[in-house]
């Protein structure tokens, strides 16, 4: 019969159990030493990246935006008052003289109110004409009582030099004297009232004058202006230049205010573009720029910074120094670049796709031994259109990508086909 043997049972146990141990240790090497195995680098098509080389030299600062050729002298034509558009005479791109007329428009209102003006002047200076010779007669009545009381007062002072003489002879009573002596004194005072009314009488003759002339030249100012306001219904171009749009129809009714052409010089334009906000910080008067006509370039000077930001940008204007091209006209669509300064020996390389001025990005740099880039942290300085300025990170003839690689964030290297 078979014996089993205990020993030997469990030797195999125990040789199990360590080579299990075995194992499991092996995997975990294994395991942890993938773990700190780097990715695999990508394969990356070098034909669809855009590389540049890092230079040391002169860099010139640009900043570029779109724009359009205005006109210098540009006008635009209110109504001076409400009506309706009864005729358009001239059409946009005639070219006009300032007496033009490009609308008539019609107003029976303003017709009315000129009826009614005309009627309210006639009052007025019927009542100015009134007044003036009742004030008249006022003066003169108070220069006859003026001029009665001082001959009665001449006369009173005739009568006390005779009564002195009277009574110094004896041939006159006392009282008699003092009597004519106190008619004497009284008519002096009277004679005084009646010249201070007579002053006041003038002052007050003066004021009501001029406050009927200030009525009076109120009606007429008013008068005049409902004629100019006819006249004005009549809409004349107001300026030499070519008519660039009409904005009302006929039939159609308007209030005083409302835009209804627009007349402009055509041969005096100007550029003026749009600076996206990020770039405009160093923009002044007196820059040189040059805009691109497409069918020409033409230089000029920065004549004029907005001090407001809209939609994201600045206007600025841009007195054009050179001749326009055939073909160029109010409106047209045009790209200006601004000079801003020019940087002497610098190190400086291509704009990358993402990354502003004085900034620290993250850039690709070429191996060509290695068919590969890995990546490298780089400070960038002042930047212009293409170009931007290298503080740290690369040194002249370095080789980088600036295309977008965010794709790639995950990876520290790359490998170029």
């Amino acid at each position: 019969m078979d014996v089993q043997r205990a020993d030997l049972k469990r030797q195999k146990k125990r040789k199990r159990t360590l080579l299990i141990g075995v194992a499991l240790a092996v995997v975990l090497l294994v395991t942890f030493g993938l773990a700190q195995l780097e990715p695999a680098a990508p394969r990356v098509e070098g034909g669809a990246l855009y590389f540049s080389n890092v230079e040391r030299g002169e860099m010139l600062r640009q900043v570029r935006g779109p724009g359009t050729l205005v006109p210098e002298s540009l006008q635009w034509i209110t109504a001076a008052t409400q009506g309706r558009v009864e005729r358009i005479l001239v059409l946009p791109g005639t070219v006009v003289e300032s007496e033009t007329v490009l609308l008539e428009l019609s107003s029976p209102e303003l017709e009315q109110q000129i009826v009614d003006a005309e009627s309210e002047l006639r009052a007025v200076e019927a009542d100015y004409v009134m007044l003036e010779a009742q004030l008249e007669s006022q003066v003169l009545t108070q220069e006859s009582v003026l001029a009665q009381v001082i001959s009665e007062h001449s006369q009173a002072k005739l009568q006390l030099e005779a009564n002195e003489r009277l009574m110094t002879e004896g041939l006159l009573p006392e009282i008699d004297f003092k009597r004519s002596q106190l008619a004497t004194e009284h008519l002096a005072t009277l004679e005084g009232i009646e010249r201070v009314r007579l002053e006041k009488a003038g002052r007050s003759t003066k004021a009501q004058l001029q406050a009927g002339r200030s009525r009076l030249e109120q009606q007429r100012a008013l008068m005049n202006l409902r004629r100019q306001q006819f006249a004005s219904l009549q809409v004349r171009a107001g300026m030499e230049g070519v008519l660039q749009e009409v904005r009302v129809e006929e039939g159609q009714r308007v209030t005083a205010g409302t835009t209804l052409a627009q007349v402009a010089q055509p041969d005096q334009l100007k550029a003026e573009l749009r600076i996206p906000e990020t770039q405009a910080k160093d923009l002044r008067v007196g820059l040189a720029v040059s805009i691109d006509t497409r069918n020409g370039v033409v230089p000029g000077r920065l004549s004029r910074v907005d001090p407001a930001v809209r939609e994201g940008s600045v206007t600025v204007d841009v007195a054009l120094e050179g001749a326009l091209p055939q073909g160029a006209r109010p409106d047209l669509r045009v790209d200006g670049t601004i000079e801003i300064e020019r940087l002497e020996d610098v190190l400086y390389v291509g704009r990358p796709a993402y990354g502003q001025a004085n900034q620290t990005v993250s850039l690709f740099l070429v191996n060509e031994e290695e068919d590969g880039a890995r990546r490298v942290q780089v400070r960038l300085g002042r930047s212009s259109v293409s170009t931007v300025e290298v503080i740290d990170g690369l040194h002249e003839g370095d080789r980088v990508i600036l295309s977008d690689t965010s794709k790639w964030d995950d990876f520290d290297r790359i490998r170029i086909e």
